[in-house]
């Protein structure tokens, strides 16, 4: 008995599941979300042509290669 009640129960969980599942599909639009940099410090968003975002890319990974070492970088 107690096999039969744990069946049905997970096959209502299971319906359920589906209905919703179902539902969420059909919608047909993806949900707005919030861009990836947004109120993040510290992080800028991309901003101009793909090409002047790999040159800035370059740019701040030559400026980053050619700082010295930060003092306590060492200890870890």
């Amino acid at each position: 008995m107690k096999a039969i009640f744990s069946v049905v129960g997970l096959l209502v969980v299971l319906a359920i599941v589906g209905v919703l599942d179902k539902r969420q599909l059909s919608t047909g639009v993806a949900p707005a979300s919030a861009p990836a940099a947004n109120g993040v410090p510290g992080v800028a968003a991309p901003t101009g042509t793909p090409q002047q975002q790999v040159q800035q890319f370059q740019k701040s990974v030559e400026g980053a290669m050619q700082a010295p070492p930060r003092a306590g970088d060492d200890a870890k």
